[in-house]
């Protein structure tokens, strides 16, 4: 009888940690090898507010501040719906009048029908899904290029805006609730408790994070980074929520207005939403793998079609959402909502933030960025008195630079290996 020795096993081998260096290190070889996320988006932004702040002393006023949320909402909102269209390489180009006939059905339901505002929301998402489940099947199931389909509803939805509008009338929102989406503030003492609870979670899902890694033996960030992240977040909370509780009224006497907008954390709750959905569950890996690859998605199991189908479906609801933002904004509704330039704001919000357009590369935080790097260009070369016409050659141009640099760090990629 043979016996076989069994060798004790040691204790299963664990990753070292990495230390602050070499984590910046390993963070500058991802940069050269064309890995540089939202960095130029960041970048720009900072240029910009330094060079507006230089300029125009209003500028970084907490009035201006506050207005720079407000202004860019709209347009940062139906970004987040277009990050997932672009995500797959497709296009969405009605999104913009998708907004319009969404916001068209609120201001109808409400103050034609007279129906209370959560029906009229409802209502106005409804469409959206409809919209986008419309034109996802168009593109999945008969399809037609998304390009196609999509102009195709960026000239039919002007007319359905008409139609609704009643030929070019203007339809008031006067509902108070709705009003207050664009136009309210939280109380000093509500935006520093949810800016607390904020940091809270986000402190707490970044060391649990780094626990459960360290746990299972697998390479983590290095503390002293991880709370680091922890202390930027912190102080750039606390910086705006500082700002926007000062008061901003020219006259307190008649009135007084101060606080965090409320559709600050409107727009903060939809990015840790489709944040999460993105990159924690497996729908989001799938979008992802089709984005990148959709042949190889599908032999892998992944229903294609209905990846394709659902970012439509999310974006046109998306859209719906910004445009009851812009109806609340607005306190009413006309012809041109959704109109105009809102769709090419979007578009290139989410591209200057940093989504590729060839698909399979972005986040929704790009959306955030970008809508934020649109509303500084808008509102800083509006206070210089710049032309509109200067307004557009200089966000074009920032649209251009970002799409040149998707593409050059893209083949920069593939010629390193890193893609």
């Amino acid at each position: 009888m043979t016996t076989t020795a069994v060798k004790e096993q040691g204790p299963a081998a664990v990753a070292p940690a990495p230390t602050v260096g070499s984590h910046l290190n390993n963070y500058w070889r991802r940069v050269r090898g064309g890995d540089i996320g939202a960095l130029p988006a960041v970048l720009m932004l900072l240029a910009l507010c330094v060079g507006f702040s230089i300029r125009s002393p209003s500028f970084f006023t907490a009035g201006n501040f506050a207005n720079l949320f407000t202004q860019g909402a709209a347009v940062t909102l139906i970004a987040m719906g277009l990050v997932f269209v672009l995500l797959l390489g497709e296009i969405d180009l009605s999104a913009g009048f998708a907004s319009g006939v969404c916001a068209a059905v609120l201001a109808n339901v409400v103050t034609v029908f007279g129906y209370p505002w959560y029906v009229a929301v409802l209502a106005a998402v409804a469409t959206g899904v409809v919209i986008g489940t419309t034109l996802g099947l168009l593109v999945a199931k008969v399809g037609i290029p998304s390009f196609v389909v999509t102009l195709a509803g960026f000239l039919a939805f002007q007319g359905v805006v008409l139609e609704l509008m009643k030929e070019g009338a203007n339809i008031s929102v006067r509902d108070e609730t709705l009003v207050a989406i664009a136009n309210r503030n939280l109380s000093p003492v509500l935006g520093w408790t949810l800016a607390a609870l904020a940091l809270a979670g986000y402190a707490t899902v970044q060391l649990v994070r780094h626990r459960n890694r360290a746990r299972r033996g697998l390479i983590t960030d290095p503390i002293a980074v991880v709370g680091a992240r922890i202390v930027g977040l912190g102080v750039i909370l606390g910086a705006a929520v500082y700002v926007l509780n000062l008061e901003r009224s020219r006259n307190v006497l008649v009135v007084s207005l101060k606080g965090v907008p409320i559709v600050v954390p409107i727009i903060a709750v939809l990015l840790i939403i489709w944040t999460f959905v993105l990159q924690r569950t497996s729908y989001g890996r799938h979008v992802y793998a089709v984005g990148g690859n959709r042949e190889a998605a599908r032999r892998a199991g992944i229903n294609v079609d209905r990846i394709r189908i659902s970012v439509f479906v999310i974006c046109s609801s998306m859209a719906a959402v910004g445009g009851i933002v812009a109806a609340s904004r607005a306190n009413s509704v006309d012809p041109n909502t959704g109109g105009s330039n809102v769709l090419l704001y979007a578009v290139g919000a989410a591209v200057i933030g940093g989504t590729s357009l060839f698909g399979g590369k972005g986040r929704i935080l790009d959306a955030v960025l970008g809508g934020a790097l649109v509303a500084v260009i808008d509102n800083g070369m509006g206070l210089m008195g710049y032309s509109s016409g200067r307004k557009y050659v200089v966000t074009g141009l920032v649209l251009l630079a970002a799409a040149t640099i998707d593409a050059l760090t893209r083949r920069r990629a593939a010629s390193t290996g890193t893609r």
